[in-house]
């Protein structure tokens, strides 16, 4: 009789697959950022990396190149306006009203890895969702619903086998002031 961490593991096979070394980083910002150029420009001159050490949920880290990126792998945003309180170089500013509460991220199910899509009850990913992004079309068949999903990532840590993936979407530039 097999367990049921065998038969988790079966799904967490496919996924295993579909990631590859080669595969280029997702860089994925923290909210209230207005453009990837001011993440480089400002950033990277940042002495302080104040917005690290005020997330609360400790998944903001700072890459080789001085600039944030979000960490899912245990917990998720909750849009509490600690990093843009914190940020000294003005990166990151609540005046940031497209930006606010949502991230530069795109999340979805990879049906073929799901549990719930192969005939197993389970809500792991809608449970944490506290936008309702995560809608059940019967009890088999989860979907994200972009229109409704934030970019938080805390289905991403809650999947039991890995099945929620997310892609990096690049930031809209507002228009940026030449300053000299």
């Amino acid at each position: 009789m097999a367990s049921r961490r065998d038969f988790l593991t079966a799904f967490k096979k496919p996924l295993e697959k579909v990631v590859s070394p080669k595969d280029k980083e997702l860089i994925v910002r923290p909210p209230y950022g207005e453009s990837e150029l001011l993440f480089s420009r400002g950033c990277s001159s940042c002495d302080t990396k104040a917005c690290e050490s005020s997330c609360e949920e400790e998944i903001i880290v700072i890459r080789a190149d001085g600039t944030p990126m979000l960490n899912f792998t245990k917990k998720g945003c909750t849009f509490c306006e600690a990093c843009a309180l914190a940020c000294e170089e003005g990166v990151l500013t609540l005046e940031n009203i497209h930006t606010s509460e949502h991230i530069n991220a795109k999340f979805l199910i990879m049906p073929n890895s799901c549990v719930a899509h192969n005939g197993v009850i389970c809500f792991s990913c809608k449970e944490p969702c506290i936008d309702d992004a995560i809608l059940f079309n019967g009890m088999f068949n989860p979907v994200i619903d972009m229109e409704l999903c934030t970019g938080c990532g805390y289905c991403l840590s809650r999947c039991p086998t890995k099945a929620i993936s997310y892609e990096a979407v690049e930031i809209l530039p507002k228009e940026i002031s030449n300053e000299s």
